[in-house]
């Protein structure tokens, strides 16, 4: 092999989680720790040259907190890489343990900026060091006037375990221990959820997508009740929380996470409304194609065959050239970035046992690195996986020369360079297409994606947005959620699916993950925000390398919409932005309906 398809560890810490270096590693961040602990307790806002002191104690903390991010992901790396590592497990138990006091002393830091009146605070700015993270501070100082009383706060936290937290455990522990048992025409078989949802979608056979999808929802049917008490109690303590912080409805911490405003949010899923039509017109097209009489649930992602093509596969060597070299395309620093993050090889793709499923990129890791964690298996899909990792990391890397609190970006521009990576190799890979088949395979594909952010993620916006609007006034039945959850469908569907998903609600990880509400409408967000990104640079590709990274140097350090006004002068509250974004995937419709015209 030209490239080595497995990360390396020991170039972190040699002897991995239980060697000498990362146990040396925790105590020194165990010290640093309680070090900046003591410095935060003892500082006084109101002091001379409190601000010369507050980023004094920002750069101590920058440098603790690179460490603890350093030493946490190279555990779940560790673990990541082979699940069966007790010894990784347990390390990243410890040392999340270890985050705990730090946030807690960290908050009552924060607490000292809201006491400052408006014009101290612009007073207290003008030490440069704060200056160049006004915004970050502001944020802080903003959501610190929100805490209550430290004996409250640590009280929340505590509880938080125990409430929130445990109940999304109690969600996936459940869930890990299911079992959709169907038959088919290979016998039986009793999968778990991650393999019956594999097969589900994927399987070539309708008649066993049916079976399965039975399956499976009859099975979710039956844990229904369990797992309504659980989302409406994930929802009550949402909901409880919000309301003792001054939050005005379950829409502001959300939006405020992602830095974004309302008006954005409904412009954008306006603009997706207005042109539901040409994607259902790709529904289909896509059932007849299939040969089916009704489109239902497990119908959406199926795959499509031709009997004059077989997939394209790659070797590893192949998909990292062919990535960089499409890069290329676009830009010299795009290309660059990634051929140094192969050959000093950050990314872990060896396909073998023991390996956790998915691929992610990590944060960023000994001040300048990021990892990218995947399964290359040789299909075209896992080269799309690439790239798009790789357009995370190089996101990371391009903001490791920003202060590191003007590096942490909101969720929904986070998918902003990932799509845009992904984009360019989707391109590229339809442009290599050796037949006519071929192309409408990988133009399904890439409008699956499509689908998937202008409906099925609009579907679990307008059903959580319901959800959390009853769950105000009271508990929702389960029979309530499935209600919820089929108008949802149908509306944001446009009535393509015959059969819908009432159980959805229930076997969606997403509406039972503890952190902010609604994670959702950033996916969209950022898959429509990397698309406008593109429509722009189609329009004059000359020299927009350096535009893109100027935007993507901001993504930590100013609101959504001012990102978009002052990189591409676009006003996000409007509709043209997202129409032109939305207008690169429908020319995708109009591609395949073209195309496939004769066939059917």
């Amino acid at each position: 092999m030209k490239y080595n398809d497995t990360w390396d560890l020991n170039a972190m810490y040699q002897g991995g989680v239980t060697g000498q270096a990362f146990k040396e590693a925790l105590t020194s961040l165990v010290e640093k720790r309680d070090d900046l602990i003591k410095v935060m307790q003892a500082f006084d806002v109101n002091v001379e040259n409190a601000s010369v002191t507050f980023a004094d104690i920002i750069d101590q903390a920058d440098q603790y907190l690179n460490e603890y991010t350093t030493l946490m992901t190279y555990a779940q790396m560790a673990s990541d890489a082979d699940m069966r590592d007790e010894a990784a497990s347990a390390a990243i138990n410890k040392v999340a343990t270890l985050n705990q006091a730090y946030e807690i002393a960290r908050k009552g830091l924060n607490k000292q900026l809201a006491t400052l009146s408006d014009a101290a605070f612009q007073d207290f700015l003008a030490e440069p060091r704060l200056a160049e993270i006004a915004f970050t501070l502001e944020e802080a100082r903003r959501d610190a006037k929100r805490l209550l009383d430290d004996q409250a706060e640590a009280l929340l936290s505590e509880l938080q375990i125990d409430g929130l937290s445990g109940w999304s455990n109690t969600y996936s522990t459940t869930a890990s221990v299911m079992t959709i048992s169907v038959d088919l025409d290979d016998g039986h078989h009793d999968y778990s959820v991650g393999q019956a949802m594999n097969n589900m979608y994927a399987d070539p056979n309708p008649e066993n997508r049916a079976k399965i999808f039975a399956a499976w929802e009859e099975t979710f049917a039956q844990y229904g009740p369990v797992f309504a008490d659980v989302l409406n109690h994930l929802a009550g303590y949402r909901l409880t929380t919000q309301k003792a912080h001054g939050y005005a409805d379950f829409m502001e911490e959300p939006l405020e996470y992602n830095r974004i405003q309302a008006e954005t949010v409904e412009a954008m899923w306006q603009a997706v409304a207005d042109n539901k039509d040409i994607f259902v017109q790709f529904l289909n097209r896509k059932k007849a194609l299939l040969g089916l009489d009704e489109l239902n649930w497990q119908d959406v992602d199926a795959p499509l065959n031709f009997p004059d093509t077989k997939p394209t596969t790659f070797t590893y060597d192949e998909a990292a050239d062919f990535v960089i070299e499409n890069f290329r395309t676009f830009g010299d620093k795009l290309a660059d970035f990634a051929q140094l993050a192969i050959d000093k090889r950050w990314i872990e793709a060896e396909d073998r046992p023991g390996k956790r499923p998915g691929g992610y990129c990590t944060e960023t890791i000994n001040e300048n690195e990021t990892r990218i964690f995947m399964t290359f298996t040789g299909s075209r899909n896992d080269t799309s996986t690439l790239a798009h990792e790789l357009g995370h990391a190089f996101h990371s890397d391009v903001l490791t020369s920003e202060a590191p609190s003007n590096q942490a970006y909101a969720m929904n521009v986070a998918e902003t360079a990932s799509t845009f990576a992904e984009t360019i190799v989707a391109n590229a890979n339809l442009k290599q297409a050796k037949n006519k088949s071929e192309r409408l395979q990988l133009l399904n594909a890439k409008m699956e994606n499509a689908i998937a952010m202008f409906m099925n993620i609009r579907a679990r916006f307008l059903f959580e947005t319901a959800f959390y609007t009853e769950r105000q006034e009271g508990f929702v039945s389960e029979s309530r959620l499935n209600e919820l959850m089929v108008a949802a469908q149908e509306e944001a569907f446009g009535g393509a699916i015959h059969d819908l998903h009432p159980h959805f609600w229930a076997s969606k990880l997403h509406f039972f993950i503890d952190d902010v509400p609604f994670y959702n409408f950033p996916y969209t967000f950022g898959y429509m925000f990397s698309l406008g990104i593109y429509a722009e640079y189609l329009k004059a590709p000359e020299g927009f390398e350096e535009r893109y990274i100027a935007l993507l140097k901001d993504t930590g350090r100013m609101t959504t919409e001012d990102l978009a006004m002052k990189h591409l002068n676009a006003d996000l509250t409007k509709a043209d932005f997202w129409q032109a974004a939305i207008d690169l995937a429908a020319q995708d419709v109009k591609e395949f309906l073209a195309e496939s015209e004769d066939l059917i």
